[in-house]
């Protein structure tokens, strides 16, 4: 079993969603809305979807989404507020990697929030070839990662320490971070302290580099259009803390 199906209950949930800000799912959601072309009616696939910072604006924009998750808190979530605002979200809670994917081709997909890191070269080769089975002939997609080489390997740390959240509602969390350099992957300890108590789990962040990804990208059939360092457009260069690469199906 992946480690990530056992680690977003609870706690990593809680402190996920403190550490995001409602104004910049929305510039988000607006990025994501220009740089793939969307209109009333596309077909959006979000894959890791969490409780739906991106997926509930866009739908608020008459586009029909489809989204997977595998936290079921966040699904029940996403699925309360779509019922509640009539914005007919098509909720899928499962792995990416084992969902029954949507019977129609989807118009564009995009995986938010650093999700990328989560598999391993089988796990990334056969991630990335669902997203391009599922969409049309030239659909977009936009992939976004925290934890590119480019990104991770100039300011490595073993100890890390973040707060998130403010006054009572914050959050501390520690990460003590082994790399493994023959199989690229962070072997990570996160350390949460809430409310007193203390909650400890186990993280894996598998590290590839920009042409690596473009490569397992390509051999899915997605061709890299640009890479961004944010979502104002800026070019990625080393040292840049994000990539948000804009892909798009070949033709057949």
């Amino acid at each position: 079993m992946a480690w990530y199906h056992t680690f977003f209950k609870g706690v990593p949930q809680h402190a996920w969603k403190l550490g995001q800000s409602e104004e910049q799912s929305e510039f988000e959601a607006e990025f994501l809305w220009d740089i793939m072309n969307l209109d009333e009616g596309s077909r959006v696939l979000d894959v890791f979807s969490g409780y739906g910072r991106h997926a509930i604006p866009l739908a608020r924009n008459k586009v029909e989404m489809w989204c997977v998750d595998i936290s079921e808190e966040y699904c029940e979530e996403l699925t309360i507020t779509s019922r509640e605002e009539h914005l007919g979200i098509q909720v899928l809670c499962s792995d990416f990697l084992e969902a029954v994917l949507p019977p129609v081709k989807m118009d564009a997909a995009y995986c938010m929030g650093n999700s990328l890191s989560f598999f391993g070269r089988k796990e990334m080769a056969d991630f990335l070839e669902r997203i391009a089975d599922s969409l049309r002939e030239e659909g977009r997609v936009v992939l976004h990662s925290a934890m590119l080489a480019e990104s991770v390997m100039p300011v490595f740390q073993s100890n890390t320490w973040m707060e998130v959240g403010e006054g009572a509602e914050s959050m501390h969390y520690l990460a003590l971070n082994d790399y493994d350099p023959l199989e690229g992957v962070i072997h990570a300890t996160l350390t949460f302290l809430s409310e007193g108590q203390k909650h400890v789990y186990e993280a894996e962040q598998h590290i590839y580099t920009l042409s690596e990804l473009k490569a397992m990208a390509e051999a899915a059939g997605l061709e890299v259009q640009e890479v961004f360092s944010a979502i104002d457009g800026e070019p990625f260069r080393l040292g840049d803390e994000e990539a948000f690469m804009l892909l798009k199906k070949s033709r057949a």
